[in-house]
């Protein structure tokens, strides 16, 4: 068994409109976008903006927070720790 977590942290805007699904077991799926940029200058000394995107899927307790709180264009952050 490892022991090599990954670790991600993004800050970013939500997109659109968290998609919230209600399964029959009662808990709930959150489905969003999340843009986050990245600042730096170019060759030529010009400020450039990168901006990626990210599909987020949160579950249980988390989709419910994230269905009373994020709504697009809000800056959110998203820590996620995978063993």
């Amino acid at each position: 068994m490892s022991s090599i977590k990954n670790h991600v942290q993004l800050i970013g805007n939500v997109g659109q409109e968290p998609t919230i699904t209600n399964l029959e077991s009662g808990k709930k799926v959150a489905r969003f976008s999340l843009a986050t940029n990245e600042y730096y200058k170019d060759s030529k000394g010009e400020k450039q903006t990168e901006t990626n995107w990210h599909t987020i899927v949160a579950w249980g307790k988390t989709a419910e927070i994230i269905e009373k709180y994020a709504g697009k264009g809000k800056e959110i952050g998203v820590v996620a720790i995978l063993e």
